[in-house]
């Protein structure tokens, strides 16, 4: 830990750099088990009146999650606090590794909360019918896709 003096008298430790000057390396984030935060999830959306959620394995057709959740609400301001308050309940079940997009716009129409193994889409119902994540991430193939195998 390196000692400053930020004006006379006063000392602050700061503990970001080693005694050499150099940056202590960051500790990385908790995070929960998918099974775990899964429950988190569900847990926070219930509570939170979101419309129609829908829980999506995403194993064996992509890496980048192992679980999407699709949901609505019922206005900016609904998605919005639901995208707020499921940020704190990840992060008080421990859960640090967790990020937002959308939530700064005002009209927000979806807001992607991503905690790593579980991508929760929060939606106003004409974006979510737009978008159709649940049709595009379906276990079915499109019918294009299997007429053209034909």
């Amino acid at each position: 830990m390196a000692a400053t003096g930020s004006s006379p008298g006063v000392r602050t430790i700061d503990d970001t750099t080693r005694g050499d000057g150099q940056e202590r390396p960051s500790l990385p984030p908790k995070i929960l088990p998918t099974d775990r935060l899964l429950e988190v999830v569900r847990r926070s959306l219930e509570d939170d009146k979101a419309i129609d959620p829908v829980f999506i394995s995403l194993e064996g057709k992509t890496e980048i999650a192992d679980w999407m959740v699709v949901a609505t609400g019922t206005s900016s301001r609904h998605i919005t606090t639901m995208a707020e308050k499921l940020l704190e309940r990840m992060k008080q079940a421990g859960h640090e590794a967790v990020s937002a997009e959308g939530l700064g716009d005002p009209r927000a129409n979806w807001i992607l909360v991503d905690a790593g193994d579980v991508i929760v889409h929060l939606f106003r119902a004409e974006t979510r019918a737009f978008y159709d994540l649940e049709k595009l991430w379906s276990l079915l193939p499109p019918a294009r896709a299997v007429a053209a195998r034909a």
